[in-house]
């Protein structure tokens, strides 16, 4: 029987610690306030950028979408949307407001699932073929839209996080209450 080497037991009980240490440091309150930063980013950029997507194609081949879709007042609908998806967006990334327009926002999310995603499953990516001319995908499922929910519901929960206007709103709200 081979002796046991105690110094890789004691350097992996160092590695350990090491790595708990990580692992607190990560998790600490004073670095878990900045986990709002990225999803603020993700989710404004990704909602403004569809919404800037649909202006530049033209809203009237979104408002035909809606139409073949049998949305009701399809242009009014398409205009509400594309506003929705940019000025919110655009609120969400500078930490504007965040519970306000976060409902809209839930709402587009929301539409989109029922009336377009729904039917092609839970997956957005779905890999039919790989050609010469690269790889080829189905019709997206609606798991993008429950991460933007996710999200969403994350930015109202648990704030905005640092570098966000609410803070300033906030704090210019407080003092004009104290003075009241």
């Amino acid at each position: 029987m081979a002796p046991i080497d105690v110094s890789d037991h004691a350097d992996s009980n160092h590695f350990l610690g090491k790595a708990a240490a990580v692992v607190d440091a990560l998790t600490s309150a004073s670095l878990a306030r900045w986990a709002p930063i990225p999803l603020r980013l993700i989710v404004g950029f990704g909602f403004a950028q569809h919404g800037f997507a649909k202006l530049l194609r033209g809203p009237d081949d979104f408002t035909g979408i809606l139409h073949a879709l049998g949305m009701p007042a399809p242009k009014f609908l398409a205009l509400l949307t594309i506003g929705t998806e940019i000025i919110g967006g655009l609120f969400v990334l500078l930490g504007a407001l965040i519970p306000l327009v976060s409902i809209p926002m839930a709402i587009v999310a929301l539409v989109a699932i029922f009336t377009v995603h729904w039917q092609y499953g839970f997956s957005s990516i779905k890999l039919q073929a790989i050609t010469p001319h690269g790889a080829h995908f189905g019709e997206p499922g609606y798991e993008t839209d429950l991460l933007y929910l996710a999200c969403l519901v994350a930015l109202v929960l648990g704030g905005s996080g640092p570098f966000a206007v609410d803070n300033w709103l906030f704090r210019k709200i407080g003092a004009f209450r104290q003075r009241s």
